[in-house]
């Protein structure tokens, strides 16, 4: 005799524990699995109901069904929304998880379901490393490889060559007049953003994120016991006027907001400044793709206007610009709290190994990254060109958003649409998008974050021609 489904509810104990949201969301699904409570072909809730039972934002619930249909643990079917897969109940009980985790190999696990062959990777912050230069790479790394490593473990390498040849490149592309003591080197954005709460003395203190935004900022400060409001950015970025004055700190990404890619104004960047110093606050500038412009000339970053050093703490990345496994970046704080950032960062062991920074500062020095630079904006000009192209060609009733920089662009949806069901069925249709709503904390926006940044000249009309009929 047929099962019928079970009514759409799901109601979810979440561990108590340190880890992401959207790791403890979808952890309690698979329990459920394990424990009986769900049974293949049972229906999942809606990302926006189950949100409000659980009593949190929509993007961590989103983010967690993307994990749990990455896994195989649920699919998604036209018009039917999302259901438990077949034989997940089986895997849950052998002990698979939804997210990586250290496990022994289960012979009893179930082969994963069969996935979808994915044509175009469209997916945003993966730059194309094709066309490094590999000669002048090699040579790099060749260079770190022949100086003599020190043997000092009291405390990070300094990094004193990379600082330099940094300093002037930050002074020369974003407009920055820094001295190399005012940079400090961490291993990724992301990571560093782990270490800010407790540098900056934000337990309990609220701090200001854009709405979309930078997930893993917003998780961070979540995560590490601060407060997060999220205010709604506008096509002109973040408005410093829905700043209050016990807001402790403020994280923005002025140059191109990620992921809608509004550039502030200048009127916007001086107010909010202003709130800044009359607040003591401290505003945390994501420059993480500036390089990149196309039909606009770059705006100098926030840091560089006249006392902004004192209240501005800018964070710049390769992981664009070179190669994201590097995981090379760097930040400049206010003087008054390098100090205690520096101390957070060694305690937490966020540094990068003395060669890698010696090759960075050594591709840097002799002029391969200016010339990588350039090279890579030209390509990247001329894809971004086409992708607009053939979807004013293919998709002329949808609005585009952040088209004049980075490496990626918003295709906006209606209200109405749920843009992560639409994803999932992109994605049977061989085309890989994030959706917009897996960047916002409370805002309803819905849109496909679109990169394309290794999509081909001669690949994107067929590329979009893939997306149009995804979405009828």
């Amino acid at each position: 005799m047929p099962r019928s489904p079970r009514p759409v509810g799901l109601p979810l104990t979440l561990d108590t524990g340190d880890r992401p949201l959207r790791h403890r969301i979808a952890d309690a699904v698979v329990t459920e699995l394990r424990e009986g409570r769900l049974r293949p072909g049972d229906p999942l809730p809606s990302t926006r109901v189950l949100a409000t039972e659980l009593e949190v934002s929509r993007g961590p619930v989103v983010a967690a069904y993307d994990e749990l249909a990455s896994a195989g643990f649920i699919e998604t079917r036209a018009g039917s929304g999302a259901v438990v897969a077949e034989g997940a109940d089986r895997a849950a009980r052998a002990g698979a998880l939804s997210s990586v985790e250290p496990m022994a190999p289960c012979p009893t696990v179930p082969a994963a379901p069969a996935r979808h062959e994915v044509r175009f990777d469209l997916r945003p912050g993966r730059p194309d490393i094709g066309f490094l230069d590999q000669a002048a790479w090699r040579r790099a790394w060749r260079h770190a490889a022949s100086m003599v490593p020190t043997n000092d473990l009291s405390s990070g390498p300094p990094h004193t060559r990379l600082r330099q040849v940094l300093a002037d490149h930050i002074r020369r592309s974003r407009g920055i007049a820094l001295d190399p003591d005012d940079l400090l080197i961490t291993p990724g954005v992301s990571a560093t953003v782990q270490a800010l709460p407790t540098a900056l003395g934000l337990h309990g203190r609220t701090v200001v994120v854009e709405d979309p935004g930078y997930v893993e900022a917003w998780t961070a400060f979540s995560d590490n016991g601060s407060r997060v409001r999220a205010l709604p950015v506008d096509d002109d970025g973040l408005d410093p006027a829905m700043l209050r004055r016990t807001d402790a700190a403020v994280y923005v990404t002025p140059s191109h907001q990620y992921p809608l890619g509004a550039r502030m104004p200048v009127v916007r960047r001086t107010a909010l400044l202003d709130w800044a110093r009359s607040t003591g606050a401290v505003v945390i500038e994501d420059d993480y793709d500036g390089e990149f412009r196309y039909d606009v000339s770059p705006l100098p970053a926030l840091r560089s206007l006249e006392g902004a050093d004192d209240h501005v703490l800018y964070m710049g990345t390769a992981s664009k610009i070179l190669v994201p496994t590097l995981r090379v970046s760097w930040i400049a704080p206010p003087r008054h709290l390098r100090d205690r950032i520096r101390t957070e960062l060694d305690r937490r062991g966020l540094l990068v190994n003395e060669m890698t920074g010696e090759a960075v500062a050594e591709f840097i020095a002799n002029g391969s990254l200016a010339a990588h630079h350039a090279r890579a904006a030209r390509m990247y000009a001329g894809r971004r060109a086409r992708l607009v192209a053939a979807l004013a060609r293919h998709l002329p009733d949808h609005r585009l958003s952040g088209v004049d920089a980075g490496l990626h662009l918003v295709l906006l949806l209606g209200d109405d649409v749920d843009d992560h069901e639409v994803a999932m069925s992109l994605l049977r249709h061989g085309v890989s998008v994030n959706p917009l709503s897996a960047y916002a904390v409370e805002s309803e926006r819905r849109g496909l974050v679109i990169g394309y940044a290794g999509l081909p000249e001669s690949r994107a009309d067929v590329a979009v021609r893939a997306l149009a009929r995804g979405l009828t």
